[in-house]
């Protein structure tokens, strides 16, 4: 069964990995430090002003499915749905949502990361009774949060919650190349 599980996270997590950001699309620069005057006519600056998602260009234009009706493309008693619930140690009807979604996540990643560009630190998949995308970037980016509905096949209509999170934080993964110490 452990071999089971690690194919099955590898297929879940390969593609968050290797998402890159398309260089060539060009992103709006945040606000530089804007002066203000004061009362005494002396020069204030202020904080740089965020960069935000603009959310209408991320949305994919569909309808968000009945969960309870949805046709997954894996039998809530395959293997690894339950390898999964097992591992996530959840319900399988969860499991079963949770495995669908994290495999389109793709989708919306390449989106949101279009947008960010070098503001882009990491992310991640947060399994639990409500995943989602939590996409941490560089403190200049205001903190949102938005509920893509995907529009592939594969999980058409399933909504992934995206957290935008300034924090800087950075991924686990090392760099090509990079020695660990």
């Amino acid at each position: 069964m452990g071999m089971r599980l690690a194919s099955i996270l590898l297929m879940a997590t390969a593609g968050w990995a290797l998402v890159g950001c398309d260089q060539s699309t060009e992103v709006a620069e945040p606000a530089t430090e804007q002066a203000a005057v004061s009362s005494d006519g002396t020069a204030q600056t202020s904080a740089p002003a965020a960069y935000t998602i603009d959310w209408s260009s991320v949305a994919s234009g569909e309808k968000p499915a009945e969960r309870s009706s949805y046709e997954y493309p894996f039998a809530i008693d395959s293997q690894n749905v339950l390898d999964y619930a097992e591992y996530f140690d959840m319900d399988t009807a969860t499991a079963q949502h949770n495995l669908t979604v994290s495999m389109a996540s793709n989708e919306a990643l390449s989106k949101v990361l279009d947008q960010l560009s070098e503001r882009y630190t990491s992310h991640e998949i947060i399994d639990s009774e409500e995943i989602k995308l939590v996409i941490h970037t560089t403190p200049d980016v205001a903190a949102s949060r938005y509920d893509y509905v995907l529009a592939d096949d594969f999980a058409k209509g399933l909504v992934l919650p995206i957290v935008i999170q300034p924090d800087g934080k950075k991924g686990e993964a090392k760099a090509h190349g990079e020695m660990a110490e």
